[in-house]
């Protein structure tokens, strides 16, 4: 690695409204690098991007770039020295093909005719996408009808056709399929070969421990370190970033499992799932496995009649249930906790308050009065159980990270006493600290004895948390194990499809 860092932040400062937000915060990152940025939601990753791209303007400190100093006032003149960001949120035009995203706004045409040099670009295209080695991309399909992962391949094609030196990818795995991680790691090999540096920001330590070279860890907006990934280990990146010692990783299971409660029969939905068949004792967790796609987010939502069943029967205490609607669902007691918190768990512009009110009439009201201080009691009550990190009930959940969101939405469900509560993805985008406070109301809610679903695609968090797991496979219920029978290896094995 050459002596002179591509990218040098030193001493970075940024409040907003006197809040501050990173303080003297150093980063650099060296040409053909691979450095992990970390920290827990709200630590300041995302500002110090922004900050360097030239979205929010620094209060104090220095950026270098090639040895220069530099002040960007908008990313495009940051993309003029090499830096790209790929966002969570991909910023791909649905409708358009492959190439006509690539050149999005930098569209080749003859001369001032406005007609597209389409088999220019076309071939283009194609050599971009050779060059990161991806061949199962044709620059005439529509972007729209492509993978998530096969999205962000043209994401960061287009990137390098700007000549990008220094790409910054924003947990770049969270929609991915373990496949299309395998693709992705390619791609970033590829890219470090040809002396591209890339800034990874990730919740997930497996991934940073296989593909980066350093680390860098901020916390409440401070510069806490740089490691070199070949000399440090989980536990003490995670004490890096909490300021503390997890202990164990996932809190051990302390509630009984008692008899069975809740049983799903030859549940069934055409083109999705078929012949669909478990149950869940009570004060038990069932985790459920398998890969994306595979219809585990579907079973949840015929069980919750979110979605319309073709078949099946659902029974709670051994009488079936008569589910056509999600209110039939949370009538009987049925809580879901939905994978995508932002547009299906929670009202972004609503208070905490609301938010919880929306599915706790019932607790705060009488005759359809609400009542003031019943509401106030119940939510101040669920956010002092929960730990939310909070101003206090009426601020806005979209000004909490994201770990304090997914406790609002867990809170809006535990108000209704749920006998069963299914949780999907119940840690996405959450991390380390807030995941563990979520282990640990989980065990909670099973030692008052609700019966948990957990849907999870982290291997690791369905081994550490569940009673027993199920892996589903193409819609089919592939295995059943108990957690002292549970590998990876096993569980992967039968998602992939194999004995």
């Amino acid at each position: 690695m050459g002596n002179q860092p591509f990218v040098k932040m030193t001493a970075i400062e940024k409040a907003f409204a006197g809040n501050q937000v990173l303080k003297k915060v150093d980063f650099d990152v060296q040409p053909g690098e691979v450095h992990a940025l970390m920290g827990e939601n709200g630590a300041g990753k995302s500002t110090l991007i922004k900050v360097l791209t030239g979205i929010h303007q620094r209060d104090g400190g220095t950026i270098e770039v090639k040895g220069e100093e530099k002040t960007y006032s908008n990313p495009k003149e940051a993309e003029k020295d090499g830096i790209v960001v790929i966002h969570q949120e991909l910023n791909i035009i649905p409708h358009l093909t492959v190439s006509e995203n690539m050149f999005l706004g930098k569209e080749k045409t003859l001369g001032r005719t406005g007609i597209l040099k389409k088999k220019e670009m076309y071939q283009e295209t194609l050599d971009h996408l050779e060059r990161l080695g991806v061949t199962s991309i044709h620059p005439n399909e529509t972007a729209g009808d492509l993978s998530v992962g096969k999205q962000q391949m043209i994401e960061i094609a287009r990137a390098i056709s700007t000549n990008a030196e220094m790409i910054i990818m924003d947990e770049p795995t969270a929609a991915l399929t373990d496949r299309e991680i395998e693709s992705l790691f390619k791609v970033i090999e590829s890219l470090r070969k040809q002396n591209v540096s890339i800034v990874y920001i990730s919740h997930r330590m497996e991934e940073i421990f296989q593909i980066c070279d350093r680390i860098t860890v901020l916390r409440d907006g401070e510069y806490i370190g740089t490691e070199q990934v070949k000399e440090t280990d989980f536990e003490a990146v995670v004490k890096m970033m909490v300021g503390r010692e997890l202990g164990e990783r996932f809190p051990s299971r302390t509630s009984t499992v008692g008899d069975k409660v809740f049983e799903v029969k030859h549940l069934a939905r055409d083109g999705w799932f078929e012949d669909v068949n478990f149950h869940v004792n009570q004060g038990e967790i069932l985790g459920v496995a398998g890969l994306m796609g595979a219809g585990r987010t579907e079973i949840m939502e015929a069980i919750f009649g979110a979605v319309k069943k073709k078949q099946g029967e659902v029974l709670l205490d051994g009488e079936p249930l008569n589910i056509k609607h999600p209110r039939d669902a949370i009538q009987a007691g049925i809580g879901f906790i939905t994978e995508d918190r932002k547009s299906e768990g929670l009202v972004l512009h609503l208070s905490i308050r609301e938010n919880v009110a929306l599915t706790n009439m019932k607790a705060i009201s009488d005759n359809g009065w609400i009542s003031s201080k019943r509401e106030a009691e119940l939510i101040d009550d669920l956010i002092g159980r929960l730990h939310v990190r909070t101003t206090g009930r009426e601020q806005e959940v979209k000004s909490l990270s994201g770990g304090n969101q997914q406790k609002v939405v867990i809170a809006k469900w535990l108000g209704i006493k749920p006998r069963i509560l299914i949780l999907d993805e119940p840690t996405r985008g959450v991390d380390v600290g807030a995941k563990k406070e979520i282990y640990h109301i989980m065990n909670e809610l099973t030692e008052q004895g609700v019966a948990i679903i957990m849907v999870s695609s982290e291997l690791p968090e369905v081994l550490g948390v569940s009673d027993r797991i199920m892996v589903i496979h193409e819609g089919k219920v592939a295995r059943i194990l108990p957690r002292e029978e549970a590998t990876q290896e096993k569980i992967m094995q039968a998602a992939t499809g194999g004995e």
